[in-house]
């Protein structure tokens, strides 16, 4: 079965709530990746560059706790409700396919299921409740 993880969304600030909550919860980043590592990463504003694309924060054995910010430039606002996310990480890429095509059904897809440059298979939709998805399958998992 797919592990399920929440998954924040800031303008700007996922560092500063990140190192905040790594004060009350401890523990060690398992990532951290900025927008600058992104293939066109160099068409972004200037102050969103520096940007997290991607911070993880393990809280114990069985929750993650994950975010990025925004990028405005790219036409995303914040607001509430929709800073944040529920992200599925499935054990194959089968699993990947009928989780995303189930819940996705009579909702709005936002990227579709395609490998990524980060070796992903992963895909994001918001369903037909309005609750925000996140389907990541890691390649190396195979």
């Amino acid at each position: 079965m797919a592990k399920m993880n929440p998954y924040l969304n800031f303008d700007g600030k996922t560092e500063e709530a990140f190192n905040f909550y790594k004060s009350v919860f401890g523990g060690e980043f398992s990532a951290v990746h900025r927008m600058t590592e992104a293939p066109e990463a160099s068409q972004l504003p200037e102050n969103e560059r520096n940007g997290i694309m991607h911070i993880s924060l393990p809280i114990d054995g069985h929750t993650t706790l994950m975010a990025s910010d925004i990028l405005p430039s790219c036409g995303h606002v914040l607001n509430e409700g929709n800073n944040i996310q529920i992200s599925l990480h499935p054990e194959s890429r089968e699993e990947t396919e009928r989780l995303f095509n189930g819940l996705s059904s009579g909702g709005k897809v936002e990227m579709p299921l395609e490998d990524t440059f980060w070796g992903a298979y992963f895909g994001s939709f918001k369903d037909k409740f309005g609750i925000q998805w996140m389907v990541n399958f890691e390649q190396s998992q195979k």
